[in-house]
């Protein structure tokens, strides 16, 4: 179960990367929308994180970072490219 939050909160970490790509690219009311989802996503990535560390199978830290942090990179250049157009 812990491997699963851990796959979960690395995809909300991509959400949250994504979300603040979009809120630079816009203004006014659709920018703080775009704020509210990064805050939103943060919290929930960093919850999850910290879920998949404790408890009886907890993920020991450095793996659980390496892995989390692997996952929000490799969505995020993806999700860049087809999202924002990244190059």
């Amino acid at each position: 179960m812990n491997w699963i939050l851990l796959i979960i909160g690395g995809l909300f970490e991509t959400g949250f990367a994504i979300s603040l790509g979009k809120a630079q690219h816009t203004s006014g009311r659709e920018m703080w929308l775009w704020l509210i989802a990064f805050a939103v996503s943060v919290c929930i990535s960093m919850y999850l994180l910290f879920k998949a560390m404790g408890g009886e199978n907890a993920i020991p830290v450095g793996t659980a970072y390496a892995v989390w942090g692997a996952i929000g990179a490799i969505g995020t250049v993806i999700a860049g490219i087809v999202c924002l157009r990244s190059p």
